[in-house]
């Protein structure tokens, strides 16, 4: 029996089955060093623990991102080793901060399963669970990536695509116990901009841009243990190994500070898609719309719906053709909810 693991292909997948990934990781403060060395991420909440502490936090959490990407991780060998790409996420939550000391694991149930008309490939819809020691779910998402069939002869499974919420209702989402904005302290945050001076339907251009290098790249996805041939393996994909999706994500979000300063924590992702690769060299701009608003029952908490998008080095506000297509410049199109001062 051979002892490697070639990764799952289509027709190793059924509706219903549950994956247990490999291997649990404790997550400290090193963690949050190499994501702030990775990405100018500088919102306040993550970088102090006294501007946390007086947000009611005990401490400052492991960025609600940087806690994805290790759960996200862990899935890759099991879900997305044999991966052609990853195309979109759904029903994401953050139920818990992360933080240093915590230990992380993820489990990943299969939702849906469709074949492609070509019968190379097919869909897989999975929920992902991040769990902590306390066997607590700190977040949960779904995500459908499109994965290589090995035996071209093997049968298509009957469709199962699951209904998905187009969006998380403000609800749904749980602000962490004892987050307080009530003494939020706008000069150390950055920005004077609070919650009610964005309006629905308002667009923010970020103005900074960043140029993604290989080597950033290759530590990124190393760190998140994220092992898809399609991002480590040059002979796998000659004309250039594909940049993380999740590099993306974050470089995007840490764009959004200038201009979103005190959108301080992600609670909830309603849906994500990777429009067009992205290689090293090409340089990374974001702006932003605003596409809802909540109150909630925290003091001084409200929530904000934003579209985040990245482009590589196209105009803002522009997303999708007349056709309806993604405009070529378009890397990420991200709908998300999060916490903001009132």
């Amino acid at each position: 029996m051979a002892k490697t693991n070639p990764g799952r292909f289509f027709e190793d997948y059924s509706i219903g089955q549950v994956l247990h990934h490999a291997v649990p990781r404790t997550v400290t403060d090193g963690e949050r060093a190499l994501y702030h060395a990775l990405y100018p991420a500088r919102h306040a909440l993550y970088s102090s623990d006294e501007f946390a502490r007086n947000c009611g936090l005990p401490q400052s959490p492991i960025d609600d991102l940087a806690a994805f990407h290790v759960v996200f991780g862990k899935t890759v060998p099991d879900i997305s080793l044999n991966a052609v790409a990853n195309l979109g996420y759904a029903e994401g939550r953050w139920l818990k901060p992360v933080y240093s000391g915590d230990t992380l694991r993820s489990e990943s149930e299969v939702i849906g399963l469709k074949q492609n008309s070509n019968g190379k490939t097919g869909v897989v819809y999975v929920r992902t669970r991040g769990l902590n020691q306390r066997d607590e779910v700190v977040l949960e998402y779904v995500r459908w990536v499109m994965v290589r069939k090995s035996n071209l002869d093997a049968p298509a499974p009957e469709a199962v695509v699951p209904d998905l919420k187009k969006a998380l209702a403000p609800g749904d989402l749980v602000v962490p116990r004892g987050l307080n904005f009530s003494n939020y302290d706008f000069a150390l945050a950055g920005e004077a901009h609070r919650w009610g001076d964005y309006e629905i339907g308002e667009t923010i251009d970020h103005v900074d841009g960043v140029t993604v290098e290989e080597a950033e790249h290759m530590l990124a996805t190393r760190l998140w243990q994220n092992t898809a041939k399609v991002h480590f393996d040059l002979t796998f994909r000659p004309e250039g190994r594909l940049i993380y999706g999740g590099h993306v994500i974050s470089m995007a979000r840490a764009l959004s500070f200038n201009g979103l300063a005190n959108a301080q924590m992600i609670v909830g992702l309603n849906g994500g898609a990777h429009a067009n690769p992205c290689f090293a060299g090409l340089t990374i701009k974001a702006w932003s719309e605003v596409l809802d608003k909540a109150e909630t029952d925290v003091p001084g908490v409200g929530a904000i719906r934003l579209r985040l998008v990245a482009t590589k080095g196209g105009a803002p506000f522009e997303l999708k053709g007349e056709d309806g297509r993604y405009k070529p410049d378009v890397l990420l199109d991200l709908d998300y909810w999060a916490l903001m001062p009132i």
